[in-house]
């Protein structure tokens, strides 16, 4: 019984404390003008103010209570509200029955489409009708944080567990970190084995190969998107030098270093523009993503960059693959790592709830194991990550070694169009790489001033 004691302990002590302090968590800005909360959401109650429950590593979902402390808790009437994906909510509607019987307080998981989970927050948090905790990608910070709606989070005592790569990506330009970490992604090289027996290991041999592979009567060798994507594009930019944002010493990215149009941007435009200008590659070809895996799945094209949403698709079309690193340019090309996780909403009332809940039944490796096998993908939980078996998505990580954090400043949200304007005017013949690369520094640097 003594692990219950000490939870109901700490509800009736941090409980009171909180209420004494009469809401010292909130935000110190005024919330918006109250909209009208969505159907689905579950409002919090003044009572659900945060437990800090002492045990360092309870139990976890899949684990079952002693029999001596199957009495659940007495219901607190508080409620913690959190909206995920439909991948990881049924994880976390696990988690409830286990974290309601611990402390009393009804844990509501909202499903949500990841993409509708940020524009929906941004309307609800500053109205109070927001949820406690939202799971999203670490470069919504540069919005979410920069309006004032996400609180610091704190991983608790089992932060080293956490990659410092992903904790890193959550790391704001206050230096405070603003989510947990749970998932990492980044693309690598995909390449048919039959028709690309050794891999290339430069871009410059990318291009023979495709040469190569075109002259024996295939469609494509090496296949990206033609409409701009500055996403897939990077590694290619990195590859050659080039960068979107400089970095400060700590790592940090710094928006007035902006450089579309340095010397190795503009060398990876020059690389793209030569692959059409050889014919290896289709101007005005509007290929998209899915084209492009299907193309690759088809055995179309022998090689491209993609990630790990593509498994799936490919492994079903049965066509023979392997993944290996972004080959180099003048350097290894880096991909953009991409990192979700738990983020907490700064106008909550249940705070402490929340890092309590995140602290003690999240950051568990059952959870975290859970997770990972409801939905692939490299863990931010080293204790996962380290036991992934499967050849693919090791490969898939290894690519990710030389991973740089997507930008979480504001000042990213400039740069899509911009540099996604830039790829398409190379790849269409409208502009050269040097005149496309100009105007998409001139545009975003504009863009970034009126933000």
């Amino acid at each position: 019984m003594r692990n219950k004691r000490l939870i109901l302990l700490s509800l009736l002590v941090i409980g009171v404390l909180v209420l004494a302090a009469c809401g010292g968590g909130q935000p110190t800005a005024a919330p918006a003008e109250p909209a009208a909360p969505a159907a689905e959401e579950a409002t919090p109650t003044a009572a659900a103010e945060a437990p800090a429950v002492e045990e360092a590593t309870p139990t976890t979902a899949a684990a079952e209570a002693p029999a001596e402390e199957a009495a659940p808790a007495a219901d607190t009437g508080a409620v913690l509200t959190i909206w995920a994906d439909g991948e990881r909510a049924p994880i976390l509607e696990k988690l409830g029955d286990e974290f309601t019987a611990q402390t009393g307080v009804k844990l509501a998981v909202v499903q949500k489409a990841i993409g509708d989970i940020r524009n929906d927050f941004k309307i609800a948090a500053p109205a109070g009708s927001g949820p406690d905790i939202i799971l999203g990608a670490h470069d919504w910070l540069g919005e979410l944080n920069g309006s004032g709606l996400l609180a610091p989070v704190d991983l608790g005592p089992n932060a080293a567990n956490f990659a410092p790569n992903a904790v890193q990506a959550y790391t704001y330009t206050d230096g405070k970190l603003y989510g947990m970490p749970q998932a990492t992604e980044n693309i690598a090289f995909y390449y048919n084995t039959d028709l690309v027996p050794t891999p290339p290991t430069t871009f410059d041999e990318v291009k023979a190969m495709s040469q190569e592979i075109k002259d024996a009567g295939n469609k494509y060798g090496f296949l990206t998107q033609t409409i701009g994507d500055p996403y897939h594009f990077y590694p290619i930019q990195t590859a050659f030098g080039g960068y979107i944002f400089g970095q400060n010493a700590d790592g940090s990215y710094n928006a007035e270093d902006l450089g579309l149009n340095s010397e190795g941007s503009v060398a990876a435009l020059e690389w793209l523009n030569s692959m059409y200008e050889d014919g290896l590659l289709d101007r005005n070809g509007n290929i998209d993503g899915d084209l492009m895996l299907s193309a690759f799945q088809n055995g179309d094209a022998a090689m491209m960059i993609s990630g790990p949403w593509a498994l799936n698709g490919i492994r079903e079309a049965g066509v023979p693959y392997a993944i290996t690193n972004i080959p180099t340019g003048t350097q290894p090309g880096a991909p953009f790592l991409g990192v979700q996780g738990f983020m907490i909403n700064a106008f909550s009332k249940n705070q402490l709830l929340a890092q309590t809940f995140l602290q003690q039944f999240v950051a568990t490796d059952a959870t975290m194991q859970a997770f990972f096998d409801e939905d692939p993908r490299a863990s931010a939980w080293i204790p996962v990550s380290e036991k992934i078996e499967d050849p693919d998505l090791k490969a898939i990580a290894e690519a990710g070694n030389v991973a740089q954090p997507m930008p979480n400043i504001p000042a990213m949200n400039s740069v899509w169009g911009g540099q996604g304007d830039a790829i398409t005017l190379v790849s269409t013949g409208k502009l050269t790489p040097q005149e496309a690369a100009d105007q998409a520094q001139a545009q975003v640097s504009t863009a970034i001033a009126g933000q």
